[in-house]
């Protein structure tokens, strides 16, 4: 597999309406809400969204969310990656891994961990084994459906929001990239 030469910068509000529309046009629909949201969380210093393009043409993105709600993150104040997401024709190229880079490489200027949430179901199968091969294991606290712990015996629905939670050290970086 070849790595893309992408250029994966910070969304800027110019962004917004081409990643909806590009979603959209591949049959998967984000809505520019969704955007619009990512786009006042980092100006509020909130989250960071990094976006990727190939010869200008945008093909995936993905966020760091500086504050997490899954507790053990919180607590312990591991920036989260989440929503992590590249154009179904630009797959299998490196991209994801270009924007976890540029992900990993911002976290480490102010934490020594990155934390990571990937679905349980068939459709995050190449996620969870990206993860894997990049280092994040599993924090060892079972899994959550909708923000609660699932328990022995509890029946959940298998969707987007049954995940397990990851987490990998980083190296501590002294600098910050613009």
């Amino acid at each position: 597999m070849m790595t893309a030469v992408a250029e994966i910068h910070v969304l800027a509000n110019y962004d917004l309406g081409m990643i909806s529309s590009a979603f959209t046009e591949a049959g998967i629909p984000k809505p520019l809400s969704r955007f619009q949201e990512y786009f006042a969380e980092q100006q509020a210093g909130v989250r960071n969204c990094f976006i990727a393009k190939v010869e200008s043409v945008f093909v995936g993105y993905l966020t760091v969310n500086w504050r997490p709600i899954y507790p053990p993150f919180a607590q312990a104040q591991i920036p989260e990656i989440q929503d992590l997401n590249v154009l179904p024709a630009f797959r299998r190229r490196g991209i994801a891994n270009l924007l976890l880079d540029r992900a990993e490489e911002e976290i480490a200027t102010k934490s020594e961990a990155a934390g990571i949430s990937v679905g349980l179901h068939p459709g995050y199968n190449q996620a969870q084994r990206l993860y894997a091969k990049r280092g994040y294991v599993p924090d060892g606290l079972g899994v959550t459906y909708r923000n609660n712990f699932v328990t022995e015996g509890m029946q959940v629905i298998l969707d987007d929001d049954l995940l397990l939670h990851l987490s990998k050290q980083l190296e501590r970086k002294s600098c910050v990239r613009k």
